[in-house]
């Protein structure tokens, strides 16, 4: 059968369709990162901006100011953080070089041998000097790298800044795209909305929570290189089933070997009640009671995330598993086809 000059006019507006596309993604893959990140960051920033659109008529004043809002709670402490951060990792270094490690294990272990105590003393300083060193590299490939980051940080601001501009505008192209019923479009966009507030709002935003009241135990009560804790405090509490529980049940034996029982008891219900219990406090808040993503799920989406996206992959990595399970799940209901009918 013959082709009509329509049907070869669309399969050659098609082909060329598809060759512009793949031309696109290669111009935009050295910063398709950046585009991500400042995507997220307007999604974050969303309610802020729900709020301010009552109050305020103009979208580019909006968008101004929702982005200086943005800019002092994400640039500015980090352009406090990093010489502190040096400062105490260098403490730290220092510290294991001079610390009494074996008087410390056999505090720990009366009964231990001394080759246990060496080797434990070995493992420690080297595990310490490795960690040291390994943040430094990291500070001075941030330092080296200033130029080419400086420029992903003004693409995702500018990301950031139209994103936020023209939400309704990005939402109508993306709805025009879909080849999804309205109806199905509609439930699909709302589980997709619950599924990524729960990993973004839920498990992001409560971790931070989480790691600054941490860190506020940990300056309250004196404990030492507590930025440095914070830090750690914070990451773990992003990750599923860790928590920074990791880190402050060491900081209280810590405050036991001391001395300081009564700090140390103190220090720990601080932590049990507040900082582990903001999480039980938060998150009804924030998720949504018909969105139950598996702590594993995100374990895994965050750990696979990491390794193919780098640091975003904590976020996208979830993100694309949890989407991904729930086509599965309507490709094993046999609903699958009723998406695009």
């Amino acid at each position: 059968m013959a082709l009509s000059e329509k049907d070869m006019r669309k399969i050659a507006g098609t082909a060329i369709l598809a060759a512009l596309a793949i031309l696109a993604f290669f111009l935009i893959k050295p910063i398709i990162f950046s585009i991500i990140g400042g995507l997220l960051l307007a999604y974050i920033f969303m309610p802020v901006r729900r709020k301010l659109m009552k109050r305020m008529k103009s979208k580019n004043v909006m968008a101004s100011v929702i982005c200086i809002i943005a800019f002092l709670i994400v640039a500015l402490p980090f352009w406090f953080l990093v010489p502190i951060v040096t400062q105490q990792v260098f403490e730290v270094f220092t510290l294991s070089q001079t610390a009494d490690i074996p008087s410390l294990v056999t505090s720990l272990f009366p009964t231990a041998s001394e080759t246990f105590t060496t080797q434990v003393t070995v493992a420690s300083n080297s595990f310490i000097s490795k960690l040291a060193s390994t943040i430094l590299n990291n500070l001075a490939a941030f330092l080296l790298n200033f130029p080419t980051l400086l420029l992903h940080s003004v693409i995702v601001l500018f990301v950031f800044f139209f994103t936020i501009r023209d939400t309704e505008k990005l939402q109508g192209f993306v709805k025009s795209l879909s080849p999804l019923s309205v109806v199905k479009e509609q439930q699909l966009i709302k589980h997709f909305k619950d599924i990524t507030n729960s990993i973004v709002y839920g498990q992001i935003i409560i971790g931070i929570a989480q790691g600054i009241l941490a860190g506020l135990g940990l300056l309250l009560f004196g404990v030492p290189n507590a930025l440095i804790l914070t830090l750690l405090a914070t990451v773990l509490a992003i990750i599923p089933i860790v928590g920074p529980t990791l880190v402050w049940v060491p900081v209280t034996i810590y405050l036991l070997i001391k001395g300081s029982a009564v700090v140390a008891v103190a220090f720990f219900i601080y932590n049990a009640v507040i900082v582990n219990g903001i999480d039980n406090i938060l998150r009804p808040y924030i998720v949504s009671k018909n969105t139950d993503i598996s702590p594993v799920v995100i374990l895994v989406g965050m750990i696979g995330g990491l390794f193919i996206f780098g640091i975003l992959g904590l976020i996208i990595g979830p993100l694309i598993l949890a989407y991904f399970l729930v086509f599965l799940q309507a490709y094993q209901e046999g609903k699958l086809d009723q998406l695009f009918a």
